[in-house]
């Protein structure tokens, strides 16, 4: 998930039906909705997020769903991709928080990783149809500075199939100007960095070595990767998704500042070689075996 929406992580909850009767799952409620009784979301046209109402304070003390406007599109379903526009209020004295209702629209990827992690809201969304209203409302939480009761209005614009990631790079071959890491493969299709005679980086360096015809990163995204990394330094690697047989799954905002500067923008599909100094990586104390400038290969196989 994006931005505001990456935050809303709350525990399992139990959780009652609601919604229409049509075939397959139903958009569920969670919480005691009773606490949302007075909320009251008016639209007011496509250029601006709608009025929203509601008795203050308002509190709650577990995570709290419902349904408040039934959209008319399709239903929205397991392993799709959601594009959520919002608005968030303080639910103590009714200020507005955030609003990425009209612009800004963050996308919520409905997969195994939201079922676990955030199951309201993903049973929430999962049975709804294209164009309803959720609200949302998160107890005060001092640890992530909420010290009120959270209101979130959630529009679903619009739902796609995610699709399923790649096993490797496809694409074409783009060769590298000098100056920079050597990278070959190994019989295994492994990337093999030689850092020999590669310039220190005066900022992040991020260079196509297989230009992927996939959609571009961007900065909000889960991305879905393989990698290696070695320091600039001496070449040792001290990381290898291909190690452990399993891409990396995680936001490109949760890594390093490097990542999210050399990746944004890429496309699916590609095979990127960065090189990246130790102000945008770990700094001069480093992280474990990786110190100082970095050197990695990404293969970009999806994104969330």
């Amino acid at each position: 998930m994006r931005r505001i929406l990456a935050a809303l992580v709350p525990a399992v909850l139990l959780l009652s039906a609601c919604g229409s009767s049509d075939s397959g799952p139903s958009s569920q409620s969670a919480g005691d909705t009773s606490k949302l009784s007075t909320v009251k979301v008016t639209d007011q046209g496509s250029d601006k997020a709608p009025k929203v109402e509601f008795a203050k304070p308002l509190s709650v003390t577990e995570p709290t769903i419902k349904m408040i406007h039934d959209g008319s599109g399709d239903k929205v379903k397991a392993n799709q991709r959601v594009e959520v526009g919002l608005v968030v209020y303080n639910g103590k004295d009714g200020s507005q928080l955030a609003d990425d209702y009209v612009s800004n629209h963050q996308q919520v990827a409905l997969n195994d990783s939201m079922k676990s992690g955030n199951a309201p809201l993903y049973n929430a969304m999962v049975g709804a149809k294209v164009g309803s209203d959720l609200v949302y409302a998160l107890p005060p939480d001092a640890s992530s500075n909420a010290p009120a009761t959270q209101l979130y209005i959630l529009h679903l614009f619009k739902a796609q199939d995610i699709t399923p990631p790649l096993s490797k790079p496809e694409g074409d071959t783009v060769t590298p100007p000098a100056g920079l890491p050597k990278v070959t493969t190994d019989s295994k299709g492994v990337p093999q960095i030689d850092i020999k005679g590669a310039d220190k980086p005066k900022s992040v360096v991020s260079q196509d070595l297989i230009k992927g015809k996939g959609a571009p990163v961007e900065a909000s995204d889960t991305v879905v990767v393989n990698y290696v990394g070695v320091n600039l330094s001496d070449g040792v690697k001290f990381d290898s998704s291909f190690d452990s047989g399993q891409p990396l799954v995680k936001p490109l905002s949760s890594l390093i500042p490097g990542w999210a500067k050399g990746l944004t923008g890429k496309t699916v599909g590609s095979r990127v070689l960065l090189v990246i100094p130790a102000t945008d990586a770990y700094g001069d104390q480093g992280q474990g075996k990786a110190k100082g400038d970095l050197v990695f290969v990404v293969d970009i196989l999806g994104v969330q």
